[in-house]
Protein backbone atom coordinates (compact mmCIF):
# COMPACT_ATOMS: atom_id res chain seq x y z
CA UNK A 1 0.00 0.00 0.00
CA UNK A 2 1.22 3.28 -0.53
CA UNK A 3 1.80 6.20 1.80
CA UNK A 4 -0.27 9.42 1.62
CA UNK A 5 1.98 12.31 2.21
CA UNK A 6 0.33 15.44 1.93
CA UNK A 7 2.68 18.36 0.75
CA UNK A 8 1.58 21.62 2.14
CA UNK A 9 2.73 24.59 -0.01
CA UNK A 10 2.23 28.03 -0.75
CA UNK A 11 0.79 29.81 2.76
CA UNK A 12 0.16 33.64 3.91
CA UNK A 13 3.98 34.85 3.59
CA UNK A 14 5.69 37.21 1.47
CA UNK A 15 7.64 33.83 0.43
CA UNK A 16 4.45 32.11 -0.91
CA UNK A 17 5.69 32.06 -4.57
CA UNK A 18 9.52 30.60 -3.46
CA UNK A 19 7.03 27.44 -1.43
CA UNK A 20 5.11 26.84 -4.70
CA UNK A 21 8.91 26.37 -6.52
CA UNK A 22 10.45 24.19 -3.65
CA UNK A 23 6.92 22.18 -3.02
CA UNK A 24 6.80 21.13 -6.63
CA UNK A 25 10.49 20.46 -6.87
CA UNK A 26 9.80 18.19 -3.63
CA UNK A 27 6.73 16.46 -5.42
CA UNK A 28 8.93 15.68 -8.62
CA UNK A 29 11.54 14.11 -6.84
CA UNK A 30 8.85 11.64 -5.02
CA UNK A 31 8.94 8.38 -6.01
CA UNK A 32 5.29 7.74 -6.93
CA UNK A 33 5.52 3.50 -7.08
CA UNK A 34 6.33 4.38 -3.01
CA UNK A 35 3.50 7.44 -2.38
CA UNK A 36 0.63 8.39 -3.36
CA UNK A 37 1.01 12.47 -3.15
CA UNK A 38 -1.78 14.90 -2.55
CA UNK A 39 -0.53 18.28 -3.28
CA UNK A 40 -2.19 20.90 -0.60
CA UNK A 41 -1.85 24.76 -1.59
CA UNK A 42 -2.77 27.22 1.13
CA UNK A 43 -3.72 30.56 -0.58
CA UNK A 44 -2.10 34.14 0.33
CA UNK A 45 -5.72 34.18 1.99
CA UNK A 46 -4.90 31.07 4.21
CA UNK A 47 -7.53 29.08 2.51
CA UNK A 48 -6.54 25.51 1.57
CA UNK A 49 -7.26 23.85 -1.63
CA UNK A 50 -5.98 20.17 -3.16
CA UNK A 51 -5.95 18.48 -7.17
CA UNK A 52 -4.12 18.22 -10.30
CA UNK A 53 -3.77 21.56 -11.51
CA UNK A 54 -1.43 22.74 -8.47
CA UNK A 55 1.24 20.48 -9.87
CA UNK A 56 1.81 22.89 -12.97
CA UNK A 57 4.00 25.44 -12.50
CA UNK A 58 2.42 27.56 -15.16
CA UNK A 59 -1.16 27.52 -14.06
CA UNK A 60 0.03 29.80 -10.96
CA UNK A 61 -0.15 33.07 -13.42
CA UNK A 62 -3.60 32.99 -12.44
CA UNK A 63 -3.62 32.39 -9.03
CA UNK A 64 -7.67 32.90 -8.91
CA UNK A 65 -8.54 31.19 -11.82
CA UNK A 66 -6.11 28.00 -10.28
CA UNK A 67 -8.31 27.72 -7.28
CA UNK A 68 -11.58 27.57 -8.97
CA UNK A 69 -10.57 24.54 -10.96
CA UNK A 70 -9.28 22.70 -7.66
CA UNK A 71 -11.05 21.46 -4.16
CA UNK A 72 -11.12 23.64 -1.41
CA UNK A 73 -10.10 21.40 1.63
CA UNK A 74 -9.45 21.46 5.35
CA UNK A 75 -8.53 19.14 8.39
CA UNK A 76 -10.25 19.06 11.79
CA UNK A 77 -7.65 19.93 14.49
CA UNK A 78 -8.94 16.84 16.21
CA UNK A 79 -6.25 14.51 17.42
CA UNK A 80 -5.96 11.26 15.67
CA UNK A 81 -8.02 12.48 12.44
CA UNK A 82 -5.85 12.32 9.96
CA UNK A 83 -8.66 12.55 7.04
CA UNK A 84 -8.57 15.30 4.65
CA UNK A 85 -12.04 16.77 4.05
CA UNK A 86 -13.75 18.53 1.00
CA UNK A 87 -15.12 21.81 2.24
CA UNK A 88 -18.63 22.48 1.71
CA UNK A 89 -19.61 25.40 1.47
CA UNK A 90 -23.59 25.37 0.07
CA UNK A 91 -26.34 26.87 2.09
CA UNK A 92 -27.72 22.75 2.57
CA UNK A 93 -24.88 21.06 3.14
CA UNK A 94 -24.59 18.99 6.07
CA UNK A 95 -21.45 17.18 6.34
CA UNK A 96 -17.95 17.60 5.10
CA UNK A 97 -17.06 14.09 2.98
CA UNK A 98 -13.61 12.64 3.22
CA UNK A 99 -11.49 13.05 0.33
CA UNK A 100 -8.19 10.76 1.71
CA UNK A 101 -6.85 9.62 4.39
CA UNK A 102 -3.33 11.28 4.82
CA UNK A 103 -0.72 9.33 6.21
CA UNK A 104 2.32 11.76 6.80
CA UNK A 105 2.29 15.73 6.10
CA UNK A 106 5.48 17.13 4.40
CA UNK A 107 5.19 21.53 4.93
CA UNK A 108 7.36 23.11 2.62
CA UNK A 109 5.84 26.69 4.06
CA UNK A 110 8.89 28.86 4.26
CA UNK A 111 8.45 32.47 6.52
CA UNK A 112 5.70 33.82 8.67
CA UNK A 113 2.49 31.34 9.42
CA UNK A 114 4.21 27.99 8.22
CA UNK A 115 7.75 27.83 8.59
CA UNK A 116 7.43 29.67 12.49
CA UNK A 117 6.10 27.18 14.60
CA UNK A 118 2.52 28.00 13.76
CA UNK A 119 1.68 25.23 11.52
CA UNK A 120 3.77 22.98 13.26
CA UNK A 121 1.62 23.82 16.12
CA UNK A 122 -1.59 22.61 14.00
CA UNK A 123 -0.24 19.50 13.28
CA UNK A 124 1.20 18.60 16.72
CA UNK A 125 -2.39 19.41 17.90
CA UNK A 126 -3.70 16.73 15.23
CA UNK A 127 -1.21 14.06 16.00
CA UNK A 128 0.11 12.94 12.42
CA UNK A 129 3.53 12.36 11.45
CA UNK A 130 5.09 15.27 9.75
CA UNK A 131 8.83 15.98 8.61
CA UNK A 132 10.37 18.58 9.54
CA UNK A 133 10.83 20.99 13.05
CA UNK A 134 8.43 20.63 15.77
CA UNK A 135 6.35 24.00 16.87
CA UNK A 136 9.35 24.82 19.54
CA UNK A 137 12.15 24.51 17.16
CA UNK A 138 10.16 26.10 14.14
CA UNK A 139 9.54 29.27 16.26
CA UNK A 140 12.71 29.14 17.62
CA UNK A 141 14.73 28.89 14.31
CA UNK A 142 12.52 31.56 12.62
CA UNK A 143 13.28 34.25 15.49
CA UNK A 144 16.47 35.73 14.60
CA UNK A 145 16.24 37.49 17.89
CA UNK A 146 15.27 34.58 19.90
CA UNK A 147 17.84 31.97 17.83
CA UNK A 148 21.04 34.47 18.45
CA UNK A 149 20.01 33.99 22.34
CA UNK A 150 20.47 30.32 22.45
CA UNK A 151 23.27 30.00 20.09
CA UNK A 152 25.25 32.26 22.33
CA UNK A 153 24.05 30.53 25.47
CA UNK A 154 25.24 27.56 24.41
CA UNK A 155 28.69 28.90 22.78
CA UNK A 156 28.33 28.96 19.37
CA UNK A 157 29.64 32.08 18.10
CA UNK A 158 27.24 35.01 16.26
CA UNK A 159 27.75 38.73 15.97
CA UNK A 160 27.11 41.73 18.02
CA UNK A 161 23.19 42.66 17.94
CA UNK A 162 20.81 44.90 19.06
CA UNK A 163 17.40 44.23 19.19
CA UNK A 164 13.57 46.32 20.19
CA UNK A 165 10.21 46.21 18.93
CA UNK A 166 8.47 48.55 16.30
CA UNK A 167 6.63 49.82 19.24
CA UNK A 168 9.91 50.76 21.12
CA UNK A 169 11.20 52.15 17.60
CA UNK A 170 8.22 55.04 17.18
CA UNK A 171 8.10 55.56 21.07
CA UNK A 172 12.48 56.76 21.70
CA UNK A 173 13.90 56.31 18.66
CA UNK A 174 16.75 58.45 19.91
CA UNK A 175 17.39 56.39 22.62
CA UNK A 176 18.04 53.22 20.12
CA UNK A 177 19.76 55.18 17.86
CA UNK A 178 22.90 55.89 20.14
CA UNK A 179 22.47 52.71 21.53
CA UNK A 180 23.28 50.63 18.06
CA UNK A 181 25.91 53.58 17.47
CA UNK A 182 27.58 52.71 20.99
CA UNK A 183 27.74 48.82 20.84
CA UNK A 184 27.80 48.11 16.95
CA UNK A 185 29.20 51.09 15.58
CA UNK A 186 28.64 51.22 11.43
CA UNK A 187 28.20 49.76 9.00
CA UNK A 188 25.10 47.64 10.50
CA UNK A 189 23.00 45.85 8.55
CA UNK A 190 19.11 45.85 9.49
CA UNK A 191 16.82 42.71 9.50
CA UNK A 192 13.33 42.28 10.20
CA UNK A 193 13.37 39.36 13.19
CA UNK A 194 11.10 36.36 11.71
CA UNK A 195 11.63 37.00 7.74
CA UNK A 196 13.61 34.77 5.33
CA UNK A 197 14.30 35.01 1.65
CA UNK A 198 16.05 39.20 2.92
CA UNK A 199 12.90 40.13 2.56
CA UNK A 200 13.18 43.93 4.51
CA UNK A 201 16.58 43.51 5.40
CA UNK A 202 18.81 46.61 4.78
CA UNK A 203 22.62 47.91 4.97
CA UNK A 204 23.20 51.69 6.62
CA UNK A 205 26.48 53.19 6.51
CA UNK A 206 24.91 56.40 8.62
CA UNK A 207 22.07 57.21 10.91
CA UNK A 208 19.99 58.35 8.36
CA UNK A 209 20.05 55.35 6.16
CA UNK A 210 19.92 53.31 9.74
CA UNK A 211 16.48 55.22 10.06
CA UNK A 212 15.48 54.84 6.64
CA UNK A 213 16.37 51.03 6.75
CA UNK A 214 14.86 49.96 10.48
CA UNK A 215 11.35 52.06 8.59
CA UNK A 216 11.27 49.95 6.07
CA UNK A 217 11.78 46.31 8.30
CA UNK A 218 9.60 47.32 11.02
CA UNK A 219 6.90 47.55 7.70
CA UNK A 220 7.43 43.32 8.19
CA UNK A 221 7.66 42.67 11.81
CA UNK A 222 7.47 43.59 15.19
CA UNK A 223 10.47 42.97 16.07
CA UNK A 224 13.74 44.18 14.72
CA UNK A 225 17.32 43.26 14.86
CA UNK A 226 20.36 45.50 13.94
CA UNK A 227 23.54 43.56 13.95
CA UNK A 228 27.32 44.60 13.17
CA UNK A 229 28.07 44.24 9.81
CA UNK A 230 31.28 42.26 8.66
CA UNK A 231 32.53 43.98 5.80
CA UNK A 232 35.37 41.58 5.02
CA UNK A 233 32.80 38.90 4.36
CA UNK A 234 32.60 35.40 2.83
CA UNK A 235 29.29 33.46 3.37
CA UNK A 236 28.79 29.94 3.66
CA UNK A 237 25.79 27.70 3.59
CA UNK A 238 25.77 24.25 4.83
CA UNK A 239 22.77 21.95 5.32
CA UNK A 240 22.03 19.32 8.03
CA UNK A 241 19.56 16.00 7.30
CA UNK A 242 18.38 14.17 10.46
CA UNK A 243 17.31 15.19 14.30
CA UNK A 244 18.61 16.74 17.29
CA UNK A 245 20.37 13.36 18.37
CA UNK A 246 21.38 11.51 15.14
CA UNK A 247 21.80 14.10 12.15
CA UNK A 248 24.84 14.93 9.44
CA UNK A 249 25.63 17.56 7.78
CA UNK A 250 26.24 18.20 3.81
CA UNK A 251 29.20 19.90 1.75
CA UNK A 252 29.42 23.84 1.92
CA UNK A 253 28.59 25.91 -0.55
CA UNK A 254 29.07 29.59 -1.61
CA UNK A 255 26.86 31.66 -2.78
CA UNK A 256 27.51 34.41 -5.04
CA UNK A 257 25.96 37.54 -4.23
CA UNK A 258 25.69 40.54 -6.20
CA UNK A 259 25.86 43.21 -3.63
CA UNK A 260 26.99 43.36 0.21
CA UNK A 261 24.24 40.61 1.19
CA UNK A 262 22.23 37.93 -0.69
CA UNK A 263 19.15 39.65 -1.75
CA UNK A 264 15.85 38.09 -2.96
CA UNK A 265 17.02 37.84 -6.85
CA UNK A 266 20.47 36.42 -5.87
CA UNK A 267 18.85 33.34 -3.90
CA UNK A 268 16.36 32.65 -6.19
CA UNK A 269 15.84 34.09 -9.37
CA UNK A 270 20.14 33.32 -10.11
CA UNK A 271 20.46 37.37 -10.61
CA UNK A 272 17.70 37.67 -13.67
CA UNK A 273 13.77 37.73 -13.48
CA UNK A 274 13.89 34.37 -14.33
CA UNK A 275 12.18 31.92 -10.55
CA UNK A 276 13.77 28.50 -10.28
CA UNK A 277 14.17 28.59 -6.99
CA UNK A 278 17.12 28.46 -4.50
CA UNK A 279 18.79 25.91 -7.14
CA UNK A 280 19.18 28.85 -9.49
CA UNK A 281 20.88 30.96 -7.42
CA UNK A 282 25.04 31.51 -8.53
CA UNK A 283 26.87 29.44 -6.21
CA UNK A 284 30.40 27.19 -5.57
CA UNK A 285 29.67 24.13 -4.60
CA UNK A 286 31.56 22.80 -2.95
CA UNK A 287 33.08 25.89 -1.87
CA UNK A 288 36.49 27.01 -1.97
CA UNK A 289 38.06 26.27 1.57
CA UNK A 290 40.71 24.35 3.20
CA UNK A 291 39.37 21.15 4.79
CA UNK A 292 40.26 22.36 8.34
CA UNK A 293 37.35 25.15 7.56
CA UNK A 294 34.98 23.08 5.97
CA UNK A 295 35.32 20.87 8.85
CA UNK A 296 34.94 23.83 11.31
CA UNK A 297 31.69 24.96 9.66
CA UNK A 298 30.32 21.27 9.28
CA UNK A 299 30.47 21.46 13.17
CA UNK A 300 28.97 24.63 13.74
CA UNK A 301 26.29 23.77 11.50
CA UNK A 302 25.49 20.28 13.14
CA UNK A 303 25.73 22.28 16.68
CA UNK A 304 23.02 24.92 15.71
CA UNK A 305 20.94 22.19 14.52
CA UNK A 306 21.39 20.13 17.61
CA UNK A 307 21.12 22.63 20.33
CA UNK A 308 17.97 24.22 18.45
CA UNK A 309 16.43 20.72 18.56
CA UNK A 310 15.87 20.54 14.95
CA UNK A 311 14.50 17.90 12.90
CA UNK A 312 14.06 17.03 8.86
CA UNK A 313 16.42 18.94 6.71
CA UNK A 314 17.67 22.72 7.65
CA UNK A 315 20.03 24.93 6.11
CA UNK A 316 22.65 26.92 8.37
CA UNK A 317 24.37 30.18 6.72
CA UNK A 318 27.24 31.13 8.14
CA UNK A 319 29.59 34.16 7.94
CA UNK A 320 33.36 34.11 7.63
CA UNK A 321 35.51 37.26 8.21
CA UNK A 322 38.04 36.87 6.48
CA UNK A 323 40.14 39.77 8.23
CA UNK A 324 41.27 37.21 10.88
CA UNK A 325 39.02 33.86 9.85
CA UNK A 326 36.34 34.21 13.13
CA UNK A 327 32.95 32.33 11.67
CA UNK A 328 29.63 32.87 12.76
CA UNK A 329 25.93 31.92 12.58
CA UNK A 330 24.11 33.97 10.82
CA UNK A 331 20.86 32.04 10.26
CA UNK A 332 19.06 29.00 10.59
CA UNK A 333 16.37 28.21 7.97
CA UNK A 334 13.79 25.34 8.83
CA UNK A 335 12.30 24.65 5.85
CA UNK A 336 15.19 25.79 3.68
CA UNK A 337 14.46 26.68 -0.14
CA UNK A 338 14.36 23.80 -2.51
CA UNK A 339 15.17 21.86 0.58
CA UNK A 340 18.78 22.35 -0.16
CA UNK A 341 18.49 19.37 -2.16
CA UNK A 342 21.09 20.66 -4.54
CA UNK A 343 23.52 20.14 -1.18
CA UNK A 344 22.71 16.97 -0.35
CA UNK A 345 23.33 15.69 -4.03
CA UNK A 346 26.76 17.39 -4.02
CA UNK A 347 27.17 15.21 -1.45
CA UNK A 348 26.12 12.26 -2.35
CA UNK A 349 22.11 11.87 -1.51
CA UNK A 350 19.19 12.45 -4.33
CA UNK A 351 16.59 14.43 -4.63
CA UNK A 352 14.76 10.89 -4.02
CA UNK A 353 16.67 9.85 -1.29
CA UNK A 354 16.00 12.96 0.59
CA UNK A 355 12.55 12.68 0.71
CA UNK A 356 12.62 9.33 1.29
CA UNK A 357 14.70 10.10 4.50
CA UNK A 358 12.32 12.90 5.41
CA UNK A 359 9.53 10.51 5.36
CA UNK A 360 11.12 8.04 7.26
CA UNK A 361 12.44 10.61 10.08
CA UNK A 362 8.45 11.91 10.48
CA UNK A 363 6.81 8.41 11.25
CA UNK A 364 9.99 7.55 13.35
CA UNK A 365 9.37 10.52 15.29
CA UNK A 366 5.76 9.47 15.78
CA UNK A 367 7.01 6.30 16.96
CA UNK A 368 8.96 8.26 19.68
CA UNK A 369 6.56 10.64 20.70
CA UNK A 370 3.88 7.98 21.31
CA UNK A 371 6.09 6.40 23.65
CA UNK A 372 5.90 9.23 25.76
CA UNK A 373 3.03 9.99 28.64
CA UNK A 374 1.01 12.63 28.26
CA UNK A 375 -1.75 12.22 30.75
CA UNK A 376 -3.05 9.56 33.31
CA UNK A 377 -5.66 7.37 33.62
CA UNK A 378 -7.44 9.16 36.85
CA UNK A 379 -9.67 11.33 37.27
CA UNK A 380 -10.03 14.24 40.58
CA UNK A 381 -13.39 14.88 39.40
CA UNK A 382 -14.43 11.25 40.64
CA UNK A 383 -11.80 10.95 43.77
CA UNK A 384 -14.82 12.36 46.02
CA UNK A 385 -14.52 15.56 47.88
CA UNK A 386 -14.28 19.02 46.84
CA UNK A 387 -10.93 20.22 44.81
CA UNK A 388 -9.60 23.27 47.00
CA UNK A 389 -9.86 26.27 45.24
CA UNK A 390 -13.10 25.62 43.39
CA UNK A 391 -15.41 27.63 45.45
CA UNK A 392 -15.69 30.27 42.90
CA UNK A 393 -16.86 27.81 40.24
CA UNK A 394 -20.32 27.80 39.39
CA UNK A 395 -22.09 25.24 41.24
CA UNK A 396 -19.76 25.38 44.08
CA UNK A 397 -19.60 21.85 45.96
CA UNK A 398 -17.96 19.39 43.35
Amino acid sequence: MKTNVAVFFGGRSVEHEISVISALQAISAMNKDKYEVVPIYISKQGRWFTGQELLEIKNYKDMSALTERCTEVFMRPEYGDYNLYKAEVGRFSRRNPVLCELHVVLPVLHGTNGEDGIFEGLLETIGIPFAGCNTLSSANGMDKITMKMILRECGIPVVDYVWFTDRQWFADKESLIKKIESQLGYPVIVKPANLGSSVGIGKASCREELVAKIDNAERFSQRIIVEHMIEQLKEINCSVLGDADDHQSSVCEEPIKTGDFLSYEDKYMGGSKSAKGMQASEKRIPAQLSDEVSEHIRHIAGETFRVLSCHGVSRVDVMIDEKDGNVYVNEINTIPGSLSFYLWEATGITFEQLMDKLVALALKRKRDTDRKTFTYDSNIFAMGGGVKGAKGVKGGKL
